[in-house]
């Protein structure tokens, strides 16, 4: 399209407590994986401050299945946020499809869940920075 309009950038950030409260949570369903929402700060649509936990939510060995029919409606919910429980924090061909149909923004983390094992990404599945704040 011609006149087609550049979505502006967003730096994205999460807020430390965020953050551990996601490594706390793979570490307690480790060996399956933990999955959950993200949400950002109403008045700082950049800052991931908080996870949603959805019902009926389904944590496997080697998959999560959310249950997005549960998704409550709001617009604050940014993205998802799983862990694997090997090292790898990639993302899998599963991965790439959940990440296309929801959100902006996707976390992933491995195991042994910390600050040097994970990894965020846009709807592609490209690499993108957060700052933990």
């Amino acid at each position: 399209m011609l006149w087609k309009k550049e979505k502006p950038k967003i730096t994205w950030k999460i807020t430390r407590g965020c953050l551990s409260l996601i490594f706390e949570s793979a570490k307690a369903t480790y060996p399956k994986e933990f999955a959950a929402l993200l949400r950002v700060y109403p008045e700082a649509k950049d800052t991931i401050s908080e996870l949603v936990l959805l019902p009926g939510t389904i944590s496997g060995d080697a998959h999560a299945i959310f249950r997005m029919h549960m998704r409550p409606i709001d617009f604050s919910i940014v993205g998802t946020i799983h862990s694997h429980p090997s090292t790898s924090w990639f993302p899998s061909r599963a991965d790439l499809q959940l990440f296309r149909k929801y959100g902006r923004i996707h976390i992933i983390v491995a195991y042994p869940f910390n600050e040097n094992t994970w990894g965020a990404y846009d709807y592609n599945g490209s690499s993108v920075e957060v700052k933990v704040i």
